[in-house]
Formats: structure tokens, C-alpha cells, sequence
């Protein structure tokens, strides 16, 4: 799972393995540890209609409704997005880049636009 925050713009990209973890267990983590205390990020299935999300403790959590799980875990559906006040939020499949990156992209999805790239 990597995040990407810009302003009032939050953005979770799921792997397939974290798509399959998520599904199976309700409850997704990542932490970065910084010197003194930690920064978590975690996304959890709600039954709430939308998605939300607080930052408590030095943890950004971003609930996911499950309906929106299910349709992301079982279907082409890239992602869904929704505001929580002034926050816009954005939950996705992360998708291999068309770039060549150094960073492992084996678990990623196939990028739909890799057929296009010449």
C-alpha cells in the first residue's frame, strides 16, 4: 500500500496482495519510522456508505465501505474517491508504471494503457 498527500488531497494504491489482505481481514497497515515515533497510514472496511478518514495518534486511517471493497476486489473498477470535509479522498489499484522505475511492480496490476504505449 503507498500513499500520496498533497494539500487536502489524500490517495491510498493497493496491490493486489493488499486488495486480498483487505478483503480477507478488514484492516490494512503501513508504518514509516521516523526517529521518536512512528507515521502509520491503515485503511479499514466500514459498513458506512462513504469513505472518511481521521488522523489520530500519528495514524491516518481511511475507512472503506465494504460494498466498495467488494466491487473493487471483484470487478474492473480502478477505485472510488469522495471528500471527508475538506479532504478529498482517493482509494485505487495501483497500476505497473510505463516508465522503467527500479521500484518491484510484480504485484501491481497491468497498466490499461501499457497496449497503447509505443
Amino acid at each position: 500500500m503507498k500513499i500520496r498527500i498533497k494539500g487536502n488531497a489524500l490517495r491510498y494504491r493497493l496491490t493486489k496482495s493488499d486488495i486480498s489482505a483487505l478483503a480477507n481481514d478488514g484492516y490494512l497497515q503501513e508504518q514509516t519510522n521516523f526517529v521518536g515515533q512512528p507515521f502509520i497510514y491503515a485503511l479499514k472496511i466500514t459498513k458506512a456508505d462513504t469513505l472518511t478518514a481521521e488522523f489520530k495518534n500519528n495514524t491516518i486511517t481511511l475507512f472503506m465501505p465494504q460494498l466498495m471493497m467488494n466491487e473493487l476486489a471483484d470487478t474492473d473498477r480502478v477505485g472510488f474517491d469522495d471528500k471527508n470535509g475538506p479532504v478529498q479522498l482517493l482509494v485505487e489499484k495501483d497500476f505497473t508504471c510505463l516508465d522503467n522505475v527500479e521500484e518491484d511492480q510484480s504485484d501491481n496490476y497491468p497498466n490499461p494503457l501499457a497496449s497503447q504505449k509505443n
